[in-house]
């Protein structure tokens, strides 16, 4: 399934760009069978036209990633997949102890699987 997919991650700022992902995120990640990886990196303007769908974790981000200018790719805020869909922000983990970590991991698991669930059926693909 994952052949189908090109899956990236960057931040509005480039102040952690180069940076390993945070210990206390790659910890409860792999709690939960994750692995994270690779170094942190700004978001550019080609990352606007070159995915399909660029989301953001706050209203923030959503903000400076509008600011990049028009995009062919659908600009939305993660929390607008998920069983509440509410479309508001995921909190900042560094303000929440290492539970902050935890809570995130969990929630945005739950939004990546109801946009996998949409992807799949919004582009046919087979599980």
């Amino acid at each position: 399934m994952l052949h189908h997919f090109d899956i990236d991650s960057a931040g509005t700022g480039a102040w952690h760009a180069g940076e390993a992902p945070d210990a206390r995120m790659t910890e409860a990640a792999a709690a939960r069978g994750v692995r994270l990886a690779g170094s942190a990196r700004q978001i550019s303007r080609e990352d606007l036209d070159r995915y399909d769908y660029v989301l953001c974790m706050d209203g923030d981000n959503l903000d400076g990633v509008q600011a990049l200018g028009p995009a062919s790719a659908r600009v939305q805020r993660m929390l607008e997949y998920g069983p509440a869909a509410c479309g508001g922000d995921v909190p900042d983990p560094y303000y929440g102890g290492a539970r902050g970590f935890t809570q995130v991991v969990e929630m945005l698991d739950v939004a990546c699987r109801d946009l996998l669930r949409v992807l799949i059926d919004d582009h046919g693909l087979e599980q």
